[in-house]
């Protein structure tokens, strides 16, 4: 019930179908992002796709100007040089077969996957694992690369993936409530603009119908999405 009285009363003065421009939400977010921890501010994003087809994936990775305010715990599949690489680049979790059998048992203490191409044969059979968690290295969102140092100072410097979800809604933490607004809208531009970027030529008419911003606990505001987009 007190959830209820707190998120009612954030709610006050968001009218519910309003478009408000981005710098607008973004004030109106942080302003009621109260809890007692920093939240997360969160951006969604209906797209004109059907999910459903393979020839309409939407999906990538862009790095936040400003960074996420979130520290990913990262695990490399490597050997060898490349292994020493991944460890000094900042990679919580580098190994081969040892790491395969590890995450083949469920013991997935990371956030993000990376994987050296010749790792893929290994990696491969690790899909129904790391597949429902979004976590299969890709070479699309530079997670399979021989460059193994910029992918992990990416992934831990705030570098966020995206993928489309079943109701065509593509969706990911950009910032904390402590950001400034400016750093809020500055990585939120950053974010519309690489989805934006990542429209399948299969999608045809409006592709991005509707952006919301919100915090962890409070409710969403909508955005007017040419505002959202870098000019």
């Amino acid at each position: 019930m007190a959830k209820d009285k707190r998120y009612k009363k954030a709610a006050e003065g968001i009218v519910p179908l309003k478009l408000y421009s981005l710098d607008e939400a973004v004030k109106m977010v942080k302003e009621r992002a109260k809890a007692k921890f920093d939240e997360t501010i969160e951006v969604a994003m209906n797209l004109g796709v059907d999910a459903k087809q393979t020839d309409q994936m939407v999906r990538g990775v862009v790095t936040l100007p400003n960074g996420s305010g979130r520290t990913a715990r990262v695990a490399v599949f490597a050997k060898g040089a490349k292994a020493e690489e991944a460890k000094k680049a900042g990679a919580d979790i580098v190994g081969a077969e040892d790491l395969f059998e590890k995450v083949n048992a469920g013991n997935i203490d990371f956030d993000r996957c990376i994987a050296t191409p010749d790792m893929m044969g290994l990696v491969g059979r690790l899909g129904k694992v790391l597949g429902p968690r979004g976590m299969m290295p890709n070479p699309k969102v530079g997670t399979v690369t021989m460059d193994v140092a910029n992918a992990v100072k990416g992934a831990k410097g705030g570098s966020v993936e995206f993928r489309i979800e079943k109701a065509g809604i593509v969706q990911a933490g950009v910032g904390k409530a402590s950001f400034s607004a400016e750093q809020l809208s500055q990585n939120i531009r950053a974010f519309v603009d690489a989805v934006s970027k990542s429209k399948p030529s299969a999608s045809k008419g409006t592709f991005i119908k509707k952006i919301a911003v919100s915090s962890t606990m409070g409710p969403g505001v909508r955005v007017e999405p040419g505002s959202a987009l870098n000019a």
